[in-house]
C-alpha cells in the first residue's frame, strides 16, 4: 500500500506535466484562432476592395492600402507602369472606373500564408465591366487573380502589394436595357 507521502510526492510530479500540457493546449487554441481571425480578415480585405470598386469609391478603397503600397497590372503577358503610393494608385483607379456604367466583381478562392504580421495570397476573380459604346453596351468579363502581399498595422490587415493578372476578356453587346 502507498502512504501518502508517497502518493504526494508522485501526484507533485505530475503537476508541471499537466500545467505544460494545459498551457500548450490554450496556447494551440490561440494560434489557432489568430489564424482564423486573420484569414477572415485578409478575405474580408479582398472582398471589401471590390465592393468599393463595384460603387466606383476609390477615395475608400485606397485606404485598403498603405501608403507606399504599389499596384502592377499584367493584361496579355504584358505588365503595365507600377503604379505607387495611394494618390497614384487612387488616380489610375478612378480614372478606369470611370469608363464603366457598371463594375462587378464576384470573388471566389483565396489562399494566404500568414507569418505573423505579414502575409502573401492568391485571389480569384470575375469582374464584369459594361460599358457604353458607340451608342451600344458592351459587357466585358474579365478573369483576374491577384498575387498579393499584406501587411498588419495595429489590428489593421492593409494590402502592401498588388499584382493582377488579367487572364483573359469576353466581350458581347448587350441587350438594350427596357426603360
Amino acid at each position: 500500500m502507498m502512504s501518502n507521502d508517497m502518493f504526494l510526492g508522485m501526484a507533485l510530479l505530475f503537476v508541471p506535466v499537466v500545467a505544460m500540457a494545459q498551457s500548450s493546449t490554450t496556447n494551440d487554441i490561440e494560434s489557432r484562432m489568430q489564424a482564423l481571425e486573420d484569414r477572415a480578415a485578409l478575405k474580408t480585405l479582398v472582398d471589401t476592395f471590390s465592393n468599393l470598386a463595384d460603387h466606383k469609391d476609390v477615395q475608400q478603397q485606397v485606404l485598403l492600402f498603405t501608403p507606399d503600397a504599389t499596384v502592377e497590372s499584367i493584361t496579355g503577358g504584358k505588365p503595365s507602369a507600377p503604379l505607387k503610393g495611394r494618390e497614384q494608385i487612387g488616380k489610375a483607379f478612378a480614372a478606369y472606373l470611370a469608363g464603366f456604367e457598371t463594375v462587378y466583381h464576384i470573388n471566389g478562392q483565396q489562399t494566404v500564408e500568414v507569418r505573423g504580421d505579414s502575409a502573401t495570397g492568391v485571389s480569384y476573380c470575375l469582374v464584369v465591366l459594361i460599358a457604353l459604346e458607340n451608342g451600344k453596351r458592351i459587357k466585358n468579363t474579365r478573369g483576374v487573380y491577384y498575387n498579393d502581399e499584406y501587411v498588419r498595422r495595429g489590428d489593421t490587415w492593409l494590402i502592401s502589394k498588388r499584382v493582377s493578372h488579367f487572364t483573359w476578356t469576353d466581350r458581347e453587346e448587350m441587350a438594350p436595357s427596357a426603360r
